[in-house]
């Protein structure tokens, strides 16, 4: 398998843990997202992926997008040690969890939002941050009460093992430190994060630890 990956594409970083969960050795291709105007637009990548984002698994002669996508399948291909809890509503939990991050949190904060807005909107870059770092304040705010009142958030978001939910929150956390936000107001997101990152899968999958890390 090959992952076309960024280092600091939180979507990536998804895929790069659940890899690692599940022991699956890879090859990794850097994209660079800011190089030259962006590696994931050039031909050469639009022919492996047309919308020009990261990731992309290729496993064999199949390509395949979208890091929830990707993880889905790596579950079902090489279910053990398994993303998802066995029980169908735990598993809606688990998704639920994930969802929120990839889903109501992510996409108001990614790469080509904060282009737009900085590029074609003309916001200066103590405004863009701003912008940032409210989307995130507002989603983490919700989803900590969620965590911090459900009774199936132990040592990670769903009791001790990993799942598709921490593989989503993980980066975002790193993320939302990135842009100076005060995670600490988050006690419980915080508290997964500083456990997990204790983890060998999740900190091998860490931003730092990658080839093209900067």
């Amino acid at each position: 398998m090959k992952l076309y990956s960024y280092f600091r594409s939180s979507a990536s970083y998804r895929v790069r843990i659940a890899l690692n969960v599940k022991n699956l050795t890879y090859d990794y291709v850097p994209v660079h997202l800011v190089r030259e105007g962006g590696e994931q637009l050039k031909p050469e990548y639009r022919k492996i992926n047309a919308d020009g984002i990261v990731p992309t698994l290729a496993d064999g002669n199949h390509l395949l997008p979208q890091s929830l996508a990707i993880i889905e399948y790596l579950e079902e291909t090489h279910p053990e040690p398994p993303l998802l809890p066995k029980a169908p509503l735990d598993r809606a939990y688990v998704r639920s969890v994930a969802l929120q991050v990839a889903c109501e949190i992510h996409p108001l904060n990614n790469l080509r939002v904060l282009r737009y807005l900085k590029h074609s909107l003309r916001v200066d870059d103590d405004a863009k941050d701003a912008w940032y770092r409210h989307w995130i304040d507002a989603g983490f705010a919700t989803l900590e009460m969620h965590l911090a009142g459900e009774a199936r958030t132990g040592k990670l978001c769903f009791g001790d093992t990993p799942t598709l939910a921490d593989a989503c929150l993980i980066p975002q956390v790193f993320n939302a430190q990135r842009f100076k936000v005060d995670t600490a107001k988050f006690p419980t997101i915080q508290r997964i994060y500083d456990h997990a990152m204790q983890l060998d899968a999740f900190a091998r999958a860490a931003p730092g630890a990658q080839p093209d890390a900067e």
